[in-house]
């Protein structure tokens, strides 16, 4: 860049050098400073304002600096003579990038190159440009001017790759393809090619329109001598072959691709896909894969002959047996994982293969079983046994397990391969759990040892059994209800915390039992000892987000929603950065993934979700001041924005790319818990792809909540005017078209529910008056909670269902406050304390203050503004006076209402609160000081206890045994109460400054 300052608008380079000297080391004010001062010297120069601009920015002045860039734009678009340079565009674009307003650097660099058509610096640029906007068909124009001015191979390829993308991302149809595949057969034939990833992209145009044969010549002729490599040469000679039906060939190509790379598992995937001619392996190629694939390939088989598959099975067994005799590196997996596949095979090709398979798992058990991969490797084989025969499984590898390794990490190894199978079969739950839990806690204390030269921030030996311990002590809980195998599992994983700090596994666990106990601010802890950034925030962030967004713990609510935001955001806006790179180095695979993975990012449902709960804590966090209210709601274009969005959320594809696999056995998924309900059963391996069954109800989820904020804007407006007279009121006039919006959206949101508009007002009338059980409502209970406040609004101006008892109040008070009084006061009086009944009803009644009621006391605040006078006002007739004080008895009531509620909650979580600290940990302890009496919980906690007593520090070294001194099951107990009392805490504030404000309009209602 250094080099082209002389250049720009004619500024001599040792004028412009000092100001990006002082950019670089962010001395702003004395680049302000220089800049100022060269402007005197150059008003007219756009590079000089663009620099100013850049400044101002950095300064974060955005409004200035907006305004100094178009000043910039107009000089260049008035002085015909003013030189076009790329820098001065180039620095106005990164400032409007900034600054949200790419079109206008894209309208600069369009008018640049309109007076400068034969620039090929300025027509990069303007492609650089449309690469930001996304603008596949104008990127594909610009490229193809470029390479008429240029004959560059880079600027054909870039005009290709924009036409792949207007049919893989835009609305392009697949005869673009035959556009792309003539330019490059023309350029080919005059100029031929001359770097391997413009072959690769050759050979997808020609792969798209299943044209194999025509890429197999290619391939065979001079333009394969591109791919130096030889085996990426034959993988993609063997796809090629596999998609165009020769599979015997094929097959061939794989056996060699093997034989050169002999842990290459696809590879081998491919070849037994080709000697059985089942094309699954590739059909199941798509742009959207889950996070977690399925760990193995469905296969077809049916269409073969006994004699065929026979003759395939013996062909693939003696191509695998060669490969493992050929096989000098004993880690190598791949060999002998092959062998488990075929035997797979067979059971699903005959049913009756299980012995064989059984056989060839016992040994691969012994070659691999001190692998911490083995459970994961061998669980899709397990898969394909019932229940019987995975049993017989488990019993002759505890035989096997006589002869463990006589190397001592090898055979812990063994021994929690064999432990993690128990589990993965669900063997472990139906045996005597406490033993196996106390058995795993012995045999880890017995190889703490082993650890102790270990780095602070490897991984231990045997590390996964605490987590094995936690599993079970969670099992014995929900079947026997008893607090203290809890209460035992979070000691032991805190034990191992102490020990290694760095076990995001253990943090994970303890996550999830935090948060069903209660501690969310302690659960909200751990989350943040995983330092989870960038791309994590997408797919780990599911472990906190959905409780949290039940908690009254606001400030961390909104802290983590920001940081999520702001990564997504940030990298929708910068990935085209990534894009155009690749462009530039020719990287045009990466062009293409770049794109579809922005496409992935840009179509989550936790993005969708996230947007839309930002904005709904706000409206939370106002609902006690109704001018604050409105003051967010006008930010938010009063919701208009977000009832378009819930109206393309049916039609809009959605992608799901949380990391399901790390969360713990008893919440598989963010809407499942199975502790929250009775026993069941015990068997929940493997965890299975839920995205299919997900998307309903996030779709349904996402749609409902974000017409909430409209629904709450039409209802102020609703309860601003009365139902009679309303031209006379205070001057107002009802507005049809809020009334007939808000019935429309009610209207919709019934239907969400699964009812009609007056199907649902029967339902919660009746509910109301006792006529139905609120269980009629389901889970659904907060959205029907929603519905019956929005409906008393939308009474408020409509008769229709005959609710204006008194002509101008309509009977719906009684009915919203009534529903909120009856769920609320009956969930809180059937609560335990916090401490010795986990999760309960606390996040469902913290929704219910904190939505419903909140949302009902925002009309209340209406009413009272329109009720009480305030200034100059019109002359009221008498039946505006008659409305008014009815409406203001019905206000007075429902403030009553929603009064004795919220103080019987505060009262609650005050008692809660106030308990003694000492007594609540007392509880904790206690239950886990019997020591395992009667076989009861404390006995893995006993034996952990025993040896943080007395650390032989010769043994387990000086780290280890400082770890264990500082472990404290005291402590530990403080945390869990200071976490739940933090929570209580916020809640209690909540309700206490509703209260305050229900008070407050009580006072002004008496005025009337």
């Amino acid at each position: 860049m250094a080099s082209k300052f002389g250049l720009a608008g004619g500024i001599p380079e040792r004028r412009v050098r000092p100001i990006w000297d002082a950019i670089d080391s962010r001395q702003f004010k004395n680049a302000l400073k220089i800049t100022t001062t060269l402007l005197s010297k150059h008003p007219n120069s756009p590079y000089a304002l663009a620099l100013k601009a850049l400044i101002l920015e950095r300064m974060g002045k955005p409004d200035e600096a907006l305004s100094v860039c178009l000043n910039a734009k107009e000089l260049l678009y008035k002085n015909e003579s003013l030189l076009m340079d790329d820098l001065t565009l180039s620095t106005l674009q990164i400032v409007f990038q900034r600054l949200d307003h790419l079109e206008l650097a894209t309208s600069c660099y369009e008018h640049a190159c309109g007076k400068s058509p034969n620039n090929l610096e300025l027509m990069m640029g303007l492609f650089n440009c449309y690469v930001r906007e996304y603008s596949f068909v104008k990127q594909q124009q610009t490229a193809i001017k470029m390479y008429k001015l240029g004959g560059e191979e880079r600027f054909l390829l870039w005009a290709v790759c924009s036409i792949q993308l207007q049919v893989l991302c835009g609305n392009g149809g697949e005869k673009l393809l035959l556009l792309a595949e003539g330019l490059l057969k023309k350029h080919v034939a005059s100029h031929g090619l001359h770097e391997p990833e413009a072959l690769i992209v050759y050979f997808s145009i020609l792969e798209q329109q299943g044209k194999y044969g025509d890429a197999l010549d290619i391939l065979g002729g001079k333009l394969g001598s591109l791919l130096m490599i030889e085996v990426d040469k034959l993988r993609i000679q063997g796809k090629l072959l596999a998609r165009a039906g020769d599979y015997a060939a094929a097959a061939n190509v794989y056996q060699k691709i093997l034989e050169l790379c002999g842990d290459d598992w696809e590879a081998f995937l491919h070849y037994l896909g080709c000697l059985f001619e089942d094309d699954s392996s590739w059909s199941c190629e798509t742009i959207n894969v889950p996070i977690n694939p399925p760990k193995f390939v469905e296969c077809k088989l049916a269409h073969l002959t006994d004699e065929v598959f026979d003759s395939c099975v013996e062909n693939a067994l003696a191509f695998v047996q060669k490969l493992q005799a050929e096989t000098s590196n004993d880690s190598l997996r791949n060999p002998y994982l092959a062998h488990l596949e075929i035997e797979r095979r067979k059971c699903l090709f005959r049913k009756n293969n299980d012995d064989g398979l059984i056989e060839a798992l016992l040994q691969y058990y012994l070659r691999f079983g001190h692998l911490a991969c083995f459970t994961s490797d061998i669980e899709a084989f397990l898969q394909v046994l019932s229940q019987e025969k995975q049993i017989e499984f488990l019993e002759k590898l505890m035989k096997n397990s006589n002869s463990l390794s006589a190397v001592p990490t090898k055979a812990l190894g063994q021994s929690i391969s064999l432990l993690k199978t128990e589990e993965l079969i669900g063997n472990m739950f139906r045996l005597s759990v406490a033993g196996s839990a106390v058995q795993m806690a012995e045999l880890y204390c017995k190889n703490l040892p082993l650890s102790k030269d270990l780095d602070p921030q490897e991984s231990m030996h045997g590390e996964e059994l605490l987590s094995i311990v936690c599993n079970v002590l969670v099992q014995l809980f929900w079947r026997t209800r008893d607090l203290g195998y809890f209460i035992e599992a979070i000691m032991v994983l805190e034990f191992g915390l102490t020990i290694r700090r760095y076990a995001w596994q253990y943090k994970i666990l303890l996550l999830h039992l935090y948060s069903y106990f209660g501690a969310l601010s302690l659960a909200y802890e751990r989350y943040k000892s995983l330092d989870v950034k960038n791309i994590l925030m997408e797919t780990v962030s599911h472990h906190i987000l959905p409780q949290m967004l039940a908690s009254p713990l606001w400030t961390d609510l909104g802290n983590l929603l920001k940081d999520y935001l702001k990564f997504m955001d940030d990298h929708l806006r910068e990935s085209a950065d990534l894009t155009f790179l690749a462009y530039r180095h020719r990287n045009y695979s990466k062009v293409i993934e770049f794109v579809q993975f922005k496409e992935r990012l840009q179509h989550s449902n936790q993005y969708l979700l996230a947007r839309v709960e930002a904005q709904i804590l706000q409206l939370k966090q106002r609902a006690d001041n109704i001018e604050e209210e409105e003051s967010i709601l006008e930010s938010l274009k009063c919701g208009v924005d977000f009832v378009e969005l819930s109206n393309e959320i049916g039609s809009k594809s959605m992608t799901f790319n949380e990391d399901f696999q790390s969360r713990p056995w008893w919440t598989p998924t963010t809407e499942k818990n199975y502790l929250l309900g009775p026993f069941e059963g015990t068997s929940y391996y493997p965890k299975d792809n839920l995205t299919k069954e997900r998307e309903t109800s996030v779709r349904g989820f996402v749609e409902r909540k974000s017409i909430l904020p409209r629904m709450i804007y039409l209802s102020i407006q609703s309860a601003s005017v009365l139902y009679k007279d309303s031209s006379d009121t205070n001057g107002s006039l009802a507005d049809p078209k809020t009334s007939s919006e808000l019935k429309s959206l009610l209207e919709r949101y019934a239907k969400m529910l699964g009812f009609s508009l007056n199907d649902a007002v029967d339902l919660v009338n009746g509910v109301s008056r006792g006529l139905k059980p609120y269980e009629v409502f389901g889970s659904d209970v907060i959205d029907w909670l929603n519905f019956a406040v929005f409906f008393n609004a939308w009474s408020l101006n409509s008769n229709e269902f005959g609710q204006h008892d008194d002509k101008c109040t309509p009977g719906s008070w009684h009915l919203v406050n009534s529903l909120l009084e009856n769920y609320i006061l009956s969930k809180l009086r059937s609560m335990g304390p916090l401490i010795q009944s986990p999760q309960g009803d606390l996040p469902t009644l913290v929704q219910l203050v904190t939505e419903p009621l909140a949302w009902h006391g925002v009309v209340i605040q209406s009413c009272v503004r329109l009720c009480v006078p305030s200034g100059k006002k019109k002359k009221k007739s008498g039946s505006t006076d008659q409305c008014i004080s009815l409406l203001s008895h019905a206000v007075r009531d429902a403030i009553q209402s929603l009064c004795s509620i919220l103080e019987e909650v505060a009262v609650w979580s005050q008692d809660q609160i106030k308990s003694p600290e000492d007594n609540k940990i007392d509880i904790l302890v206690s239950s886990l000081k019997r020591n395992g009496q009667n076989g009861g919980p404390g006995q893995v906690f006993h034996i952990l206890e025993t040896l943080a007593s007395s650390p032989n520090e010769t043994e387990l070294g000086n780290q280890i045994s400082q770890a264990l001194r500082a472990w404290s099951p005291v402590g530990v107990g403080r945390k869990i109460v200071t976490g739940q009392s933090r929570v209580l805490l916020e809640f209690y504030r909540i309700c206490e400054s509703k209260i305050k404000s229900l008070k407050s309009l009580k006072q002004q209602i008496a005025q009337v």
